[in-house]
């Protein structure tokens, strides 16, 4: 496989590719070692990996050096407004348009004036059966982080 172009160019070519072998993303992880949404966030763009598990995939996958190279590349993190147009990413957008508020307001009121980290950051997805249809359990584990202003006289203080 080549690849010649952009990380969004990349990773379609591995959504292919990991279909073409067989591959489940979570097998992928486990041959890197890393968790498996991390891992296919990376793999789509959004983390580096080390040269080490660049070089893992890039077997697993038959990536060319290019693409392995480009593994390691630091990403720009986010997505584009085709993406987020996406059925399942959009309801994501919904909920938390829908909840954010509440979910600020009552992070807020357990911790303080802050935010949840999305940098210091787990994430997992689960299945959860249920009589009326299996459930999509989505867990956020990110550090607190409260808010601090350091005024002038308080500069010199710990």
């Amino acid at each position: 496989m080549s690849y010649n172009s952009s990380k969004a160019e990349l990773a379609e070519a591995i959504r292919f590719a990991r279909v073409k072998k067989g591959l489940s993303w979570t097998k992928i992880a486990e041959a890197i070692g890393k968790d498996r949404v991390w891992t296919v966030a990376a793999l789509l763009g959004q983390h580096a990996l080390s040269a080490e598990d660049a070089a893992t995939v890039g077997a697993l996958l038959d990536l060319d050096d290019d693409a392995v190279a480009a593994l390691q590349l630091l990403p720009y993190r986010g997505t584009d407004d085709a993406v987020t147009s996406d059925p399942t990413i959009y309801r994501f957008h919904e909920a938390l348009s829908v909840y954010g508020p509440a979910i600020k307001e009552l992070i807020n009121e357990e911790f303080g004036d802050g935010i949840m980290s999305a940098i210091n950051f787990r994430m997992d997805i689960q299945r959860r059966p249920d009589p009326d249809g299996d459930r999509v359990v989505v867990t956020f584990d990110g550090k607190f982080l409260d808010y601090r202003w350091k005024h002038r006289e308080q500069e010199g203080s710990p």
